[in-house]
């Protein structure tokens, strides 16, 4: 597994990010029964920078906590059968770990977001990463029967590692 953190904003976090994202990746990979050792980004930018990030790739002028960017096109959610007939498109050629893709946060929005729902920026870190990651494995809360499912398994990701709303 391996994470590549950029952190542009200067922001410091009273944990270490890129062990955290790794952290969660091995939940997430563990629950998606993935095969394969997996590779991710993160960039941790600021209001400014995503509020860009989200009008230039999705036409969306305003700021958001949490941009996700698969590099994956799955058919079914967590199904990543189809992985090794696409290898050129799906797995990095040096390392062999299938590329996942790519996420970005907002220190800003992270901060703003725990002190409104009252946790640590562990827990918001976390459940943001959480999020993005299963966005890279092809779930979307689009529909409300998503929504569910997603929110059941970015809670069962942060019970596994004992990270609380307190």
């Amino acid at each position: 597994m391996t994470s590549y953190v950029e952190n542009e904003t200067g922001t410091s976090f009273p944990f270490d990010s890129k062990e955290l994202l790794e952290s969660i990746m091995e939940q997430v990979m563990d629950m998606e029964n993935c095969p394969y050792e997996t590779s991710v980004n993160l960039l941790i930018t600021d209001n400014k920078s995503i509020r860009e990030y989200n009008r230039d790739y999705r036409n969306i002028d305003k700021e958001t906590d949490v941009l996700s960017f698969p590099n994956l096109s799955f058919e079914r959610a967590g199904d990543f059968s189809f992985a090794e007939e696409n290898e050129a498109d799906c797995f990095d050629p040096d390392s062999g770990e299938l590329l996942l893709g790519d996420i970005i946060l907002s220190a800003d929005r992270i901060k703003e977001q725990a002190e409104e729902y009252g946790h640590s920026l562990l827990r918001e870190f976390a459940f943001l990463t959480a999020h993005s990651l299963f966005h890279l494995c092809g779930y979307d809360h689009m529909e409300q029967e998503e929504a569910a499912v997603m929110e059941k398994k970015q809670e069962e990701v942060l019970e596994r590692l004992h990270i609380t709303r307190g």
